[in-house]
């Protein structure tokens, strides 16, 4: 997740300079992490995070400098299927408390290309850290016309992990043990 920073630099890195990073906040209502496994060969199972919270504070000159933070309750997941997600929050899986949450820091930014960068980070999940790399692309910044001109950014990014490092293996390998991430976000420019 949290991909977001270094597009966000490099969006405006020619438009003038400045030399402190600048916060961005995220959009909770333009903003959704989608996952999707393989269930026993059959189908491709979609579930949802959406209406998190997080940063990017972005370094114009120096985009690799840049850094994104973001959170959201385990809790918040959507599934699509109520009995599905009372087994994500059972003991077989996370055995969420209320309070629990999943975040994302980054570590390092490698920028790739004009929009594109390589944001390796730490993903907390189930009370496990790991670190992830996020595939990331800036999709646009400037004025957003619909929020009155303010500077909006916003970022897709797509990573694949392992649920058994995060010790939620069951059923692996029949339900891949891979899953996929991809992300889309808007982040407003804070004032």
């Amino acid at each position: 997740m949290k991909s977001v920073l270094f597009a966000a630099a490099l969006a405006f890195a020619g438009t003038g300079a400045i030399a402190a990073p600048e916060k961005y906040s995220l959009d909770a209502s333009h903003s959704q992490i989608v996952f999707t496994y393989n269930h026993v060969g059959f189908s491709t199972t979609y579930g949802m995070f959406s209406g998190f919270a997080g940063e990017i504070m972005f370094d114009q000159e120096d985009p690799a400098a840049s850094s994104v933070s973001v959170e959201m309750p385990v809790k918040s997941m959507i599934t699509g299927w109520q009995a599905r997600l009372g087994h994500f929050m059972s003991s077989d899986f996370f055995d969420a408390a209320d309070d629990e949450m999943v975040s994302f820091t980054s570590t390092t930014i490698e920028v790739t290309g004009e929009n594109t960068a390589m944001i390796t980070g730490d993903l907390m999940l189930n009370g496990m850290t790991k670190s992830v790399v996020l595939d990331a692309k800036m999709n646009k910044s400037g004025p957003n016309p619909v929020m009155g001109g303010k500077e909006w950014a916003g970022f897709d990014a797509t990573a694949t992990v392992l649920r058994s490092d995060f010790g939620l293996g069951l059923y692996a390998p029949g339900i891949s043990d891979e899953v996929e991430i991809m992300i889309s976000i808007e982040a407003a420019k804070a004032e």
